[in-house]
């Protein structure tokens, strides 16, 4: 199974393809996630924010169709003080959505308590933590430097990987 994760924004998006590696008996990758391709996705504030959704949207669409994920596994909203941040990283989310269920993808939702809990057991954790346990938890490229916004999608593609193993009806 292959799983599209992001997390989502409109200035950077992390976006990440996960797909669970089966490897060879006693293999250290056996088991875990291979991370497929992972970016950054970033716009220009230069951009009106209607060409800028635009953008997001076609980034989206184009990896769904090279990577052809089954599921979307994004990070729900958190509250924040800036309102205005809030609406459009909301609208950025509808986008991404949109592109998804127009694919065929099933929609997977995860609140950052949800995403700490699945990639480092506790449900407070902080950055760091969780970019040493996705480290651990995939195989990937340790030598390839990973931005903060693709490591997220990285632990976002998990934890619905973790939902998945639970609740196989996804």
């Amino acid at each position: 199974m292959r799983i599209l994760g992001v997390d989502p924004g409109f200035e950077r998006v992390g976006i990440a393809i996960l797909e669970k590696n089966a490897g060879k008996p006693f293999d250290k990758a056996q088991g875990k996630e291979q991370v497929v391709f992972s970016e950054c996705f970033k716009t220009s504030v230069k951009l009106e924010f209607a060409e800028r959704l635009n953008l997001i949207g076609e980034e989206i669409k184009n990896i769904i169709k090279k990577y052809k994920p089954e599921v979307l596994s994004i990070e729900t909203l958190f509250l924040t003080t800036n309102q205005k941040t809030v609406m459009h990283v909301a609208e950025a989310r509808g986008v991404i959505i949109y592109e998804a269920i127009k694919a065929g993808l099933k929609i997977f939702e995860a609140s950052p308590p949800q995403i700490k809990i699945a990639t480092t057991g506790y449900g407070r954790a902080d950055k760091k933590q969780i970019t040493r346990m996705v480290q651990m938890l995939v195989n990937m490229d340790k030598k390839e430097k990973k931005l903060d916004d693709e490591l997220d999608a990285i632990a976002i593609a998990l934890t619905a990987f973790a939902h998945i193993k639970r609740y196989p009806h996804i």
